[in-house]
């Protein structure tokens, strides 16, 4: 039997069934132990200190408590803790991106995704270089300046090198002030010298969804295929991080398995990077199963309820104070609106999710991966966001100055976020609005703008901010940042 050891590098040691499931045990025996819930919400809390805020996290075990506990007062003290975590280490910013799907193909038999071998009735397609083009000139009409590519696994219809040739492509494409600044990557698990190659091309984060951490449940629900082999797979982001890819992204699809169960294995997997690597995850993203093609989220019956949804991205959000949150459009603008407050500080927004989908006038549903449950234009989503109080942000500057990885997570823990990433999210939201905006989201969000920049603590850096928004205000000249 594996013994668990979040230094190894065995899926099965690191990702231990044994610890997964002691753990739930010890959860469940504490779910009303009130003294010992007390004790972890004191750790998980921002502590001030000379120079800002520093957070412990907690780990799984303490983690899975709180996500056990059923009692409504201590659920409300977790969500407000998860509030304050948020606007101390990311404020009240939101990043924005889109997907971009590139190739539907895939030799998978992954029985949860219309994309699997067997499905006959979805329409298959591969974007040519061109119509990559034509989709990303689409997305910058919009406003995007970051997206996450995405694709099935082919090794013939989509390589390692047709992803390398579109991610080429995607970063070529100059369309009147817009320019896709980040490219993130949602690819099959594969060597590390392929993750070399996509992080030569310039990638941003590399993201892989685990879908389960079961393991006996990972092999029923994807049959055949390379994504069968539970081992490679989860073992991914080591060679990812060996390939030089600091910036990494984790997730699972919580309607598969137990979510408790999930929830567990993604802590200890971000508890292994951290230990094997120096670095946790970059981001943790939080989709649940939803309608597609061939595939009735009924036919699996571990899904969860919204009030349990709130509650897993909540306690994600105390155990791991510095990580990026994603939510995407799976979820309606109800549930996106309530989960901004418990921890996310990523959306899409205006996502299409089948290939070639933003150069159509009507949205596709023929290669669709999922259906889209928030289904408004970019501008509205903006719009929202500025009505809930937050700053809608297409920054992409740390990624592109080098502050990756270890760096990305100093500057966080540091508090300088007010000082950095503040300034560059009210540029870039005020290129959105000279550049993309409707007249009614404009004038709100140089509202928002003027009340924003009060909130930079350096005199000097408000100064430069302000200087710079003029000037995109009053010419073509874009991309400024700190």
């Amino acid at each position: 039997m594996a013994i668990y050891n979040p230094k190894s590098l065995k899926a099965e040691e690191f990702i231990n069934d044994e610890e997964i499931q002691e753990t739930l045990a010890y959860a469940q025996a504490n779910k009303d132990n009130f003294a010992l819930i007390d004790q972890i919400l004191d750790k998980a809390r921002p502590k001030k200190t000379k120079t800002g805020y520093t957070c412990a996290g907690l780990n799984h075990r303490e983690a899975s408590v709180l996500l056990a506990c059923e009692n409504s007062e201590k659920i409300q003290e977790i969500y407000k803790i998860a509030e304050q975590i948020k606007q101390t280490f990311y404020g009240n910013r939101i990043v924005i991106f889109a997907p971009l799907y590139l190739s539907n193909y895939c030799i998978n038999g992954c029985v949860y995704c219309p994309y699997h071998a067997k499905n006959k009735t979805i329409t298959r397609k591969k974007l040519t270089q061109e119509e990559i083009k034509a989709e990303v000139i689409a997305l910058q009409d919009m406003g995007h300046k970051r997206l996450a590519i995405e694709t099935g696994e082919d090794p013939v219809n989509c390589s390692i090198d047709y992803v390398l040739e579109s991610i080429k492509t995607i970063y070529s494409v100059h369309h009147k002030n817009g320019d896709i600044r980040r490219v993130n990557v949602n690819i099959a698990a594969t060597t590390v010298e392929n993750y070399r190659k996509l992080k030569d091309a310039g990638i941003g984060t590399y993201i892989l969804f685990q879908e389960t951490y079961h393991k006996q449940s990972y092999e029923q629900l994807h049959p055949t295929g390379p994504k069968h082999k539970y081992d490679y797979h989860t073992e991914a982001m080591d060679r990812a991080m060996e390939g030089g890819i600091d910036d990494v992204g984790l997730g699972v699809l919580f309607g598969l398995e137990r979510y408790k169960y999930e929830f567990a294995g993604l802590l200890m997997h971000a508890e292994h990077l951290e230990v094997v690597h120096g670095v946790g995850p970059h981001t943790i993203s939080v989709p649940r199963l939803k309608r597609a093609d061939d595939i009735d989220p009924d036919s699996f019956d571990n899904g969860i309820d919204d009030d349990t949804f709130a509650q897993i991205t909540a306690c994600i959000r105390l155990a791991v104070p510095y990580t990026g949150m994603i939510v995407s459009t799976r979820e309606s603008e109800q549930v996106r609106e309530k989960l901004l407050k418990l921890g996310i500080s990523q959306a899409s927004g205006a996502s299409r999710t089948s290939v070639g989908g933003y150069t159509e006038k009507e949205r596709p549903h023929d290669s669709e991966q999922f259906d889209v449950s928030d289904q408004r234009t970019l501008d509205e989503v903006v719009r929202w966001l500025m009505k809930t109080e937050h700053i809608p942000s297409f920054c992409t500057a740390c990624y592109r100055l080098g502050r990756t990885g270890d760096r990305f997570m100093s500057l966080c823990k540091s508090g300088q976020m007010l000082n950095c990433c503040h300034p560059n999210a009210l540029m870039t939201l005020s290129e959105y609005l000279e550049d993309y905006a409707s007249p009614e989201t404009k004038e709100l969000g140089y509202q928002v703008i003027q009340k924003e920049l009060e909130k930079i603590p350096s005199e000097k850096v408000r100064a430069i901010a302000e200087k710079n928004i003029a000037e995109i205000l009053q010419s073509n000249r874009r991309d400024f940042r700190f």
